[in-house]
């Protein structure tokens, strides 16, 4: 890493391709998000949701992919406290006992010598699914507004906030669109339920502890280095910490990723949405927070002096 000993990185001065790039992929998430509409899960739009418990231990893989055709769709399946207890979710249509008695028919064909005991049934209604759903919307914005009012406090100036939201809007909007995108391509789940919004919070906060430490290096040096020219004492507080952001990506990176390889069918979907937060987190900390501070601040004398 002696690359990132005394690095000297003009990364303000990519910003416009930073802006086109990152304008693209936000259009295009957009777009997706329109066009398509978001792939909810089926904690988000309601479904059917059963407990069973087997004499011997079995396979979610297999109960998953026997299942898919029978229901018209690959349920959602989990290991429920042990080896032999599984969690399904689905969203077929029929009435809630029809579903279970297919299911279990399915299970006497894949498993004819297990006992199957139904230990639990359950039917999430759209009602409640609706309210799952603007809980998890308005605990995101929620996020946002917090995060917005502790930068503004911290460093005292409202484009240090503005930039800290737009990059962390930035990341969590492209997330969603590649989601979007994949929701029929993608070999594993990638529907939009709490695990992925749990993804969200957690990419919202790896996003910001990346864009505080620049942030805080900004504030440091805006005291030791009076003089300089903001544009230049932000590229290098940028430079300052570059060797730290880009240990912490990669060590999360590896992390996430071997998670994701390793992780089970469950948690596929959220360990990719991570290590796409992780790449973009990253790459809007370097490319884009700092860079619309650096041009909202200029705005901002810009119209004091006028």
């Amino acid at each position: 890493m002696r690359w990132f000993e005394t690095p000297n990185f003009d990364f303000i001065k990519a910003q416009k391709i930073a802006y086109t790039f990152s304008g693209a992929l936000i259009v295009m998430s957009i777009v997706a998000i329109v066009t398509m509409g978001l792939n909810y899960g089926i904690d988000f739009r309601g479904g059917k949701e059963y407990v069973f418990e087997f004499d011997n231990p079995v396979s979610v893989i297999d109960i998953r992919n026997e299942l898919s055709a029978p229901l018209d769709g690959a349920p959602e399946v989990k290991l429920f406290g042990s080896n032999r207890e599984i969690l399904l979710r689905t969203d077929a249509e029929g009435e809630v006992s029809d579903v279970r008695d297919l299911i279990i028919s399915t299970f006497a064909t894949m498993y004819p010598d297990y006992t199957v005991t139904v230990q639990k049934t359950d039917l999430v209604g759209p009602r409640f699914a609706e309210d799952l759903r603007r809980g998890a919307i308005n605990s995101i914005f929620f996020a946002l507004a917090v995060v917005f009012i502790y930068i503004f406090i911290r460093f005292k100036g409202w484009y240090f906030s503005a930039g800290a939201i737009a990059a962390l809007f930035h990341d969590v909007l492209i997330v969603l669109g590649i989601f979007t995108i994949m929701a029929e391509i993608a070999p594993f789940d990638v529907s939009i339920d709490q695990a992925i919004i749990a993804a969200f919070l957690t990419i919202v906060g790896y996003s910001l502890n990346d864009t505080v430490v620049v942030f805080d290096r900004i504030r440091e040096n805006s005291i030791i280095y009076k003089t300089m020219e903001f544009r230049d004492m932000i590229n290098k507080s940028l430079n300052d910490t570059l060797s730290r952001t880009v240990i912490t990506s990669v060590t999360t990176l590896f992390v996430v990723t071997v998670l994701f390889i390793f992780g089970g069918e469950v948690l596929k979907g959220f360990a990719f949405a991570l290590v796409l937060g992780v790449i973009l987190g990253t790459y809007s900390s370097l490319f884009v927070a700092s860079a619309l501070v650096v041009e909202l601040q200029k705005r901002a004398m810009k119209k004091a002096k006028a």
